[in-house]
């Protein structure tokens, strides 16, 4: 038996109830982890809301994290007990102890520790295929980054700096502002304070930037628009002010001859190569130094109620975790 958190119905962050829960014997495939670090993303509240569906309820939230192989299943060749691992895409993380499938695991290198693993497999693997696969982009280019003194933010602000683009950063307050131009934007609009849609226009001559980065959705997105210079592309990855309403695809030809694209981490870490390849960029950018994972907040794993509570009112900036 392990605890765990355990949401049976949809709704704010109350509905997740501590439970005793049984952790049988990995199945053929899988491995037994036992967690020592968990990761707190926004993907976890849109489970709980029922934005995103569970395969059964009631669920255990959480989408990623890091711990001690214990066991392996039937089958499984590529890790052993004691072997430190990393995992993303795992629905069920939100335990102390729990069962995954292997192909969802990465070998933990020296130089990342279990705490840092589970606050950046999501968040750092979603700036590498939002940067490096999204689109074509050279050093050089200008990109729009909105929410970017979260915890995808504060990486994309790094590793733009390290690929040599010009990232411009949208955040709400001097706080937030300053921590973004502090890990490499290079200009900051503080959108509390300032049209972010002028400000971008000001910044580019007029030219607009080629790629904008939204993961806020409802009340960034139409703007959003306004930004991209001709044949930019709309990368639309998140909807943390709500899911993006329905709008006139015309008005794509209008602006620009645009490009509009909603990607989703899942579909690039399917392949267990892609994947594979993925967590090696991004082990090596951290343990070379030139992308900084800030922990910036650390719950247990029993408090994640006040977790999702300082997530959804925007107290939280950089990466957060749990630890069971």
């Amino acid at each position: 038996m392990t605890q765990a958190l355990v949401v049976e119905e949809f709704g704010g962050p109350e509905v997740m109830q501590i439970r005793q829960v049984d952790v049988p014997a990995p199945a053929p495939g899988e491995i037994r982890l036992r967690q020592t670090a968990i990761g707190l993303n926004f993907i976890d509240v849109y489970y709980r809301k029922g934005l995103y569906k569970p395969p059964t309820m009631p669920f255990v939230p959480g989408e990623e994290g890091a711990g001690i192989v214990e066991a392996v299943g039937e089958g499984v060749s590529q890790f052993q007990a004691g072997d430190r691992v990393a995992y993303l895409g795992a629905l069920g993380a939100y335990a102390g102890v729990r069962n995954l499938p292997a192909a969802r695991a990465v070998r933990l290198p020296d130089g990342i520790s279990e705490p840092l693993a589970a606050g950046m497999m999501l968040k750092g693997l979603t700036v590498q295929y939002l940067l490096r696969q999204t689109l074509p982009l050279s050093a050089g280019d200008t990109i729009l980054f909105h929410a970017a003194a979260g915890g995808v933010g504060l990486i994309a602000c790094q590793w733009a700096r390290h690929l040599g683009l010009r990232l411009i950063a949208t955040a709400g307050g001097p706080a937030k502002c300053e921590l973004a131009r502090a890990a490499g934007a290079a200009h900051v609009i503080d959108y509390s304070a300032l049209d972010f849609v002028s400000a971008v226009r000001d910044l580019t001559g007029g030219v607009g930037v080629k790629a904008v980065f939204d993961s806020v959705g409802s009340d960034t997105f139409a703007r959003s628009l306004d930004c991209l210079m001709a044949f930019g592309m709309m990368v639309s990855f998140g909807q943390s002010s709500g899911v993006v309403p329905p709008f006139d695809v015309l008005s794509l030809g209008a602006k620009g001859s645009l490009y509009l694209t909603r990607p989703t981490i899942g579909t690039y870490t399917r392949d267990p190569v892609r994947y594979a390849s993925m967590a090696a960029e991004l082990f090596e950018v951290v343990s070379s130094g030139a992308v900084r994972v800030d922990i910036r907040q650390t719950y247990v794993l029993l408090d994640a109620v006040r977790a999702h509570q300082d997530l959804e009112s925007r107290k939280t900036s950089g990466a957060s975790i749990l630890l069971p």
